[in-house]
């Protein structure tokens, strides 16, 4: 799996991270077993503090994805990211909602502000 983080975001990078690991597990990236990258190991190649790293962790064991074990690290449970999700029809249709905002030539920030509101609805 590959992390990323961007600073500039609204979005906090703990929850940059819980959200990749959330896709991961829908997209089968992840499996139930797995071990994620020790917290000072993540932080360091993400060049972030480890307490965010340790934010992300701790919301994903309190979301049911993670066990956290001292001596075995972070290790995704049995059962998560299971529930049977097809992110392909998803992804096509975001795909088709990018390619109209940019047809109707709408910012990336604009793009953006809609998804958010239709997702607040």
């Amino acid at each position: 799996m590959l992390w990323t983080v961007d600073p500039a975001a609204e979005e906090p990078l703990y929850a940059q991270l819980v959200a990749q690991v959330h896709l991961a597990l829908a997209r089968g990236e992840l499996t139930p077993g797995e071990r994620l990258p020790a917290a000072r190991e993540l932080a360091t190649s993400l060049e972030v503090n480890v307490h965010t790293v340790l934010h992300a962790y701790q919301q994903l064991r309190d979301d049911g994805v993670l066990e956290l074990r001292r001596g075995r690290g972070a290790v995704v449970v049995q059962g998560a990211g299971t529930a049977g999700r097809d992110l392909s029809v998803v992804e096509r249709a975001l795909a088709a909602f990018v390619d109209a905002a940019r047809g109707a030539g709408l910012s990336t920030e604009a793009t953006t502000t809609l998804l958010k509101e239709a997702l607040k609805g």
